[in-house]
């Protein structure tokens, strides 16, 4: 991997940092590599003592059902927590993933909904959105689909869906705003957001913030709670709740071992509502 001094991408250029967390997991899915942070992929750990994608995937939350639920290759050991167990989806809902990868949470809640139910998976990187629609075809998941483009940009209409998920994803975007403000015009009226993500518990030392590593893996890019509930304050959400996981710090020290991550970032769940009526 290059070196973060000199190859980096700069926090105050959007376009290199989606460019960096794009190339990162592109190789993710082309590897099919089981961890969140590049860095848990050294070369130099024995992968003999890593765990793999299924014993991840429960520590995150999912059951055992869930995950033979769909084809392995759905299932990648990415993320931090399982934004399913605050969803709460209900048959007939139209759901949107953030950042869909091989297509998990996708899958997961396309049985949720049912078939008067539909799930739009949104991801920026070919490679998974590949995986995602080879995975949707092997289970005839046919209220399934994905597209491709970022999610500041997202390529869905005004008021069409009910529910968002995202699993360690907003951490990486570098215009968290324009990420919220897209959530909130695809959202109907009630509609609400279902969130695992990475948030700063405390200030992120600048040799962390200027580490290549830790923009792609989940850590260097994360915001603090209060900007978090301000954003989404300030767009119209209500109800808004984003709350710590504590016990997920030693999950994310793991990522960088030996970087004090988890003295300065956690994973969160992040509910809010897009109010029935305008103001």
């Amino acid at each position: 991997m290059n070196s973060p001094e000199t190859n980096a991408p700069s926090p105050q250029n959007p376009h290199a940092v989606r460019d960096a967390v794009r190339d990162a997991y592109g190789k993710v899915a082309e590897t099919s590599s089981s961890c969140c942070a590049p860095s848990c992929c050294s070369p130099a750990a024995d992968s003999s003592e890593l765990p793999d994608a299924t014993t991840i995937s429960k520590g995150l939350g999912y059951s055992e059902q869930d995950l033979a639920s769909v084809p392995a290759d759905a299932n990648l050991g990415l993320g931090c927590g399982n934004p399913h167990a605050i969803a709460s989806l209900r048959p007939g809902e139209d759901v949107l993933d953030l950042g869909s990868g091989p297509g998990l949470d996708c899958l997961l809640a396309a049985k949720q909904v049912g078939a008067e139910g539909s799930v739009i998976g949104v991801d920026m990187t070919p490679a998974m959105l590949e995986r995602a629609r080879s995975n949707a075809a092997q289970v005839g998941a046919e209220n399934v689909s994905f597209r491709l483009g970022t999610i500041e940009h997202l390529p869905v209409a005004d008021g069409s869906v009910d529910v968002i998920l995202s699993n360690c994803v907003i951490n990486l975007s570098p215009e968290k705003e324009d990420v919220f403000a897209e959530a909130f015009r695809v959202l109907r009226p009630g509609g609400r957001l279902a969130i695992r993500d990475i948030v700063a518990t405390a200030p992120i030392p600048a040799e962390l913030q200027a580490d290549f590593e830790a923009l792609t893996g989940c850590v260097a890019g994360a915001a603090p709670v209060d900007r978090i509930e301000a954003i989404l304050a300030d767009l119209g959400f209500i109800d808004i709740q984003v709350s710590i996981d504590p016990g997920s710090r030693a999950m994310v020290d793991e990522w960088m071992p030996g970087r004090g991550a988890g003295d300065v970032v956690a994973s969160a769940s992040i509910q809010a509502v897009r109010p029935e009526t305008a103001g």
